[in-house]
């Protein structure tokens, strides 16, 4: 459902892979009994209806239903606890001399790292 590696894009303005994330959320967010449902009908048959509320901009997401915004809450969290240092070790580096000690290479991962940061950031405000 959400490709070989299993993650989602997100931008700055909207989520990238709208429709895996919608559809994950969906599927996540249902009963047993709505998910037996939709193992039997083999998905939606007509998702017309949905497909305006499934684009995920930013506006959207803040207006998700609370089960879906407690799930991408969380799993933000959890992302973000995979990386070794938070924001605000990112930002100190990015303004101190040592920023100037690393090798060009070192400086684009942690411009790299501090932008993935921002964005994850921004979605944990989103579905506050």
């Amino acid at each position: 459902m959400v490709g070989e590696e299993g993650a989602f894009v997100l931008g700055w303005d909207e989520v990238l892979t709208e429709e895996e994330l919608s559809t994950t959320l969906k599927v996540l967010c249902m009963s047993e009994e709505e998910f037996k449902e939709y193992k039997e009908q083999g998905g939606w048959e007509d998702d017309s209806e949905e497909e305006e509320s499934s684009a995920l901009s930013n506006a959207a997401l803040s207006r998700l239903k609370a089960p879906c915004k407690e799930l991408l809450y969380d799993s933000v969290l959890l992302t973000l606890q995979a990386y070794g240092s938070d924001l605000k070790a990112e930002q100190d580096l990015l303004r101190k001399e040592a920023y100037e000690k690393l090798s060009r290479r070192e400086q684009q991962a942690l411009h790299v790292r501090y932008g993935q940061k921002r964005i994850l950031h921004q979605l944990l405000e989103l579905v506050r």
